[in-house]
């Protein structure tokens, strides 16, 4: 598996690559100091995967995330984020940018190299914190194997896959559309919300939570799906949405239960 790391603590960055460089089967293809750097050394590389730091000079490591979602890759590398800040906030965010693992600093580097090696495995990848310190319970995320951690697993698959269907249909991950129609759609897949049911409970139920109007929630999910038809991937949508609908915009409740079929299909 080839690696690049992005941080701008050069001892770190010495430190991972003298350790990768003891593992025969990760091998280390460059460093990146800060975030532009990482931009073009992730274009010239093409790694498989990226460690990535969030603070960094010029660009930090969110605007990395949302400034690779444009950038025309073939294949989009794995993301393993480096951070010393265990924010709910901070993790909501970074999962919309589509980040695949977190582990949190202090780490242990035979931790991180299993972690890794588990993304050379197809299918293995899916949002999840790793803790070698401390953090308080209400932002634990526990790894498939641990015990009593299956239904914790499962909803991080699904919103894994979620977030990936909806960078692939082209919605602009900072839009509050994305989000919210992430939400929606796996409101649908544990509740079955469909139809009318968007406006009388789903929509009121989202626009609680992030402190807005259904209105609000409705009109950015709304264009979300405007985004993603006009700029996005046209093509995908279509094959989602099926052929009768292939010249219209679909409505936010086709693309919630189409898009929840697509998961299920997984």
């Amino acid at each position: 598996m080839k690696i690049l790391i992005v941080d701008n603590n050069l001892e770190l960055c010495q430190v991972l690559s003298e350790f990768f460089g003891t593992q025969p089967d990760l091998q280390v293809v460059g460093e990146a100091h800060d975030g532009e750097q990482a931009l073009k050394k992730i274009q010239e590389l093409e790694p498989d995967l990226v460690i990535l730091d969030i603070t960094m000079p010029h660009l930090d490591g969110l605007g990395v995330l949302e400034r690779l979602y444009h950038l025309k890759l073939k294949v989009r590398p794995r993301i393993i984020v480096l951070t010393a800040f265990g924010r709910d906030d901070l993790i909501s965010r970074l999962t919309e940018l589509g980040v695949d693992y977190f582990i949190l600093k202090p780490f242990n580097l035979e931790v991180l190299a299993e972690r890794v090696r588990q993304f050379s495995q197809e299918g293995n990848g899916c949002v999840q914190v790793e803790e070698t310190a401390f953090r308080p319970n209400h932002l634990r995320v526990v790894d498939s194997y641990k015990a009593g951690g299956e239904g914790v697993h499962k909803r991080n698959v699904k919103e894994h896959l979620v977030t990936k269907i909806l960078h692939e249909l082209g919605i602009p991950p900072h839009f509050k559309g994305f989000t919210y129609l992430r939400e929606a759609v796996l409101f649908y897949l544990s509740d079955g919300y469909v139809g009318g049911a968007l406006t009388k409970e789903l929509y009121p139920s989202l626009a609680s939570k992030h402190n807005t109007t259904s209105g609000g929630v409705e009109a950015a999910i709304r264009n979300a799906v405007v985004a993603a038809w006009e700029h996005g991937n046209r093509d995908y949508i279509k094959k989602l949405c099926g052929a009768h609908r292939a010249n219209r915009v679909p409505t936010n409740s086709l693309i919630i239960a189409k898009l929840a079929e697509e998961v299920n299909m997984a």
